[in-house]
């Protein structure tokens, strides 16, 4: 008798791989739920009639494709989402992170690794969750001369920021990377360690996806994303929270 503890929602038109996943995972103790197609996945997030704690998104697909059922996903929050393909090129995986994805995964797939994906978006989902309200002025960094609404600020409860009084959606991924940033303030984070942090398993040595996450944070957080203020790279080596920075 395996205890049910989380639910996950596969979108994947494959119903043998789906079959196959489903057995496996609640071995492990995950219910799955699963789809053929993007737009009955999106007709049942919609519906709300189901707790889901993580979305496996498969890219190529009927009526909707994975693109399409991503971006109406994060139009309803900050999900966790796991992107599935069989494609090799790259620049689809980075236009599924700049989407939004915060994992990306290729076919043919080890459910072993899936897995173990799927686990380490829940174990920062639980910990973005679980922040007690101490921690959070270790979260914030006062812009220049003192105001109390000028800044960045972290919100744990809510997995976002507050950027100068101005609210700001983050994906979990995006979330934890910010976080550690703001909390090594003035030191070089290893592009190997954000990566570490912000997924929880080992990576491909030339995995960029990294960079991809900086992008988008940079495009939410810096006036001019171009010429980062809070944001450095330091070439070679990482990046580096800079809270005072001009």
């Amino acid at each position: 008798m395996y205890q049910i503890i989380y639910a996950s929602f596969f979108i994947d038109d494959d119903e043998g791989f789906q079959t196959l996943l489903a057995e496996y995972f609640s071995k492990k103790g995950i219910e799955v739920v699963s789809v053929l197609n993007g737009a009955a996945g999106i007709r049942l997030l919609d519906e709300k009639s189901i707790d889901i704690d993580v979305v496996v998104l498969d890219l190529m697909m009927p009526e909707m494709d994975g693109f399409e059922t991503l971006t109406a996903i994060r139009r309803q929050g900050d999900l966790p989402v796991i992107m599935l393909t069989a494609l090799e090129e790259e620049t689809g995986r980075i236009v599924g992170l700049e989407m939004g994805a915060d994992d990306y995964l290729h076919k043919p797939i080890n459910p072993r690794e899936l897995l173990a994906r799927v686990k380490a978006n829940l174990r920062r989902t639980k910990a973005a969750g679980s922040d007690s309200p101490e921690k959070k002025d270790a979260d914030t960094v006062p812009a220049p001369g003192g105001s109390d609404t000028m800044g960045i600020f972290l919100d744990p409860d809510r997995g976002g920021a507050i950027i100068n009084g101005r609210p700001v959606e983050l994906t979990r991924v995006e979330f934890d990377i910010l976080r550690a940033l703001m909390r090594s303030e003035g030191r070089i984070v290893t592009r190997d360690r954000l990566m570490d942090l912000s997924r929880g398993r080992e990576f491909e040595a030339y995995d960029r996806s990294i960079d991809v996450h900086i992008s988008r944070i940079r495009k939410k957080i810096e006036e001019n994303p171009a010429r980062p203020r809070w944001i450095k790279t330091v070439w070679g080596k990482g990046y580096k929270w800079e809270g005072d920075a001009v």
